[in-house]
């Protein structure tokens, strides 16, 4: 099989590249990145592109199958351009692979399509299946572009049945290489990763909604893989346990945990953001204590998938990325020392 991977230069991106070499069944694997990468794994060609403005057509044109994962998270001042990039981008995706004939289309969706559930439901959260409605939540940019994508692709099956889609709705994946790009895309650029590494917290707060999933990218990447090779469709729920709450955070981070009234957390956000100190915006953090969590039984029957990593293995892969501060030979992934051009990125 020859599969072309685009947006494969990010955190996701380089692990599901790495997990399709590994793979007996993928001949070769073409990386497609707005900047071709210092890293040359064996048998992967890259190809510089992007997806708001290439010709995708030829590019794709004799793979096997495409995953699609190119996907900007910033600026989030200008809500205009990421969608052009991530609803428009993916839109000329999906139009490209219908054109070139592709049979196989992996993309990337997430927890952040999900409709949130209800605020009576914040302390007990339930697990849901991927038949929940997938409207995202409307305040925040990154959920709403996740849930119109969701539209695109429902269009592009009803005109391409010959094309077999499969949609990977993740939680939070971490993983050390791609710890300085996480610290850019959300705490920005007055928190370097080496001291972001060596902070302790002496009091977590503990937040009424605060519960979420969260995986190895690694594993991911496995899921990626398998549904490149194995007769699936639809959409697959990806995560690992155990559920990241107050008490699983605090125990991670080493400190104590105080029960603290979401208000003024939220405030202190969005302050932030507004004075453009942080980059990411605090209605992500209101989707955060209402999205729900996933139930992952069809992925573990029909891809015969399990992740090999505990949701706080994945955590604290997170925090010895940080305080290593290494990196990975990738654009996205490479430890930055430019703040003027971090400021910039956060608005």
């Amino acid at each position: 099989m020859r599969v072309v991977v685009l947006g494969a230069t990010g955190n996701v991106g380089t692990s599901v590249v790495q997990a399709l070499i590994q793979d007996v069944d993928i001949e070769s694997v073409v990386g497609v990145a707005r900047r071709v990468p210092e890293w040359q794994p064996e048998n992967v060609a890259w190809r510089s592109a992007d997806v708001t403005t290439s010709d995708l057509v030829s590019l794709l044109t004799g793979a096997d199958a495409v995953v699609h994962l190119a996907w900007a998270f910033q600026p989030t001042h200008d809500p205009a351009e990421t969608w052009r990039v991530n609803v428009g981008g993916s839109d000329r995706v999906f139009a490209a692979v219908g054109r070139a004939g592709v049979p196989v289309l992996v993309y990337a969706s997430s927890v952040g399509a999900y409709s949130p559930v209800s605020s009576e439901a914040s302390d007990a959260k339930p697990r849901v299946d991927e038949s929940w409605p997938t409207h995202g939540w409307s305040a925040a940019a990154y959920c709403r572009e996740k849930a119109y994508v969701e539209r695109l692709l429902d269009r592009f099956e009803l005109s391409h049945p010959e094309c077999r889609v499969v949609r990977m709705r993740p939680c939070f994946l971490f993983k050390p290489e791609a710890a300085p790009e996480q610290r850019r895309i959300f705490a920005g650029p007055l928190l370097p990763e080496r001291l972001a590494g060596r902070l302790r917290l002496p009091l977590v707060p503990e937040l009424r909604g605060l519960a979420f999933q969260a995986m190895h990218t690694a594993d991911a990447a496995a899921a990626y893989a398998l549904a490149v090779r194995t007769h699936v469709r639809g959409a697959f729920n990806l995560a690992a346990d155990p559920v990241v709450d107050g008490e699983a955070l605090t125990a991670s981070l080493g400190g104590k945990a105080v029960r603290t009234p979401v208000r003024p957390v939220r405030a202190l956000l969005a302050g932030a953001w507004h004075a453009r100190l942080i980059p990411a915006a605090p209605d992500l953090f209101d989707f955060v204590l209402r999205m729900p969590l996933m139930d992952t039984t069809r992925a573990r029957t029909e891809l015969g998938w399990k992740p090999t990593h505990s949701s706080i293995e994945a955590i604290d892969a997170f925090k010895a990325g940080l305080r290593s501060g290494h990196g990975f030979p990738t654009p996205p992934l490479q430890p930055s020392s430019r703040r003027l051009k971090e400021l910039a990125a956060a608005g």
